[in-house]
Parts: structure tokens; sequence; C-alpha cells
């Protein structure tokens, strides 16, 4: 595929098309990791799952004397509710 280098405001950028992130597994919004050489640019898609937060991240902020403990809800009602 053959793309140009647009200017957009002060910025240059690309435009990728569908099939061509859909190949690398990209949605719009997805975070990229770009390198480059003296000739060539490495586009690579940083891979979280939904969202912007690592589950390993989150587990380390959990404090160590935590105790889970089980929520009282109510009564079901609504769909849930199985006669």
């Amino acid at each position: 595929m053959l793309v140009k280098v647009q200017k957009w405001g002060n910025s240059k950028g690309i435009r990728l098309s569908k099939e061509v992130l859909a190949e690398a597994n990209i949605l719009v919004g997805d975070e990229l990791e770009i390198t480059s050489t003296k000739d060539k640019l490495v586009i690579k898609p940083i891979r979280k799952i939904r969202g912007k937060y690592h589950l390993q991240d989150l587990v380390t902020k959990i404090p160590q004397d935590y105790k889970a403990n089980e929520e009282n809800w109510g009564a079901a009602v609504g769909l849930e509710v199985m006669l």
C-alpha cells in the first residue's frame, strides 16, 4: 500500500485503510508504539484489555491487608427472579 505524508495543522500524518488496520487488529482510539531507524518506521499496537488499565497494575494497588466482604443487595427483583 502506498500512502502520502500530509500536513495536518502543525503536524504531519498518514492515513491507514480499514483493511490495513483490520489486518493489524488496530481499532480507532488504540494506543500505538512507533519506533524508527534510519529509513524505517515500525508501528505496533499497545495491547490493553478494554480500556486504559492492565489488570495486573490494578491488582498491585490493592492493600495487603484488604479483606473482601460479601454485599447484601436485597431481594432479587426483575428478570433475574426465576419462577
